[in-house]
């Protein structure tokens, strides 16, 4: 009996501690949320793929980044996107 008695006592001891840490932390704002990226189509990969093309070894660049990061699918082409948009 005394067991079970000190076990809600101390339960109710860290309850009680956690709502009074929560009440007296600041409130932090949310983060900003990323902008949304759209999912690719195969037009619109055709005209990044296009516009890459003039600078092939600027993008053969990216494409190493990409591999040593291990992207894939929409990641890999806008990590590309934002790489070969840097100057």
């Amino acid at each position: 009996m005394t067991r079970i008695t000190t076990g809600l006592v101390a339960a109710l001891f860290v309850v009680s501690s956690m709502a009074v840490a929560s009440a007296q932390a600041p409130a932090t704002p949310a983060p900003p949320a990323a902008p949304a990226k759209m999912k690719l189509n195969k037009q619109s990969l055709k005209d990044m793929k296009a516009k890459w093309s003039a600078n092939k070894g600027k993008l053969k660049a990216c494409r190493k980044d990409v591999k040593v990061k291990g992207l894939a699918g929409d990641d890999r082409w806008f990590y590309i996107e934002d790489c070969m948009a840097k100057s």
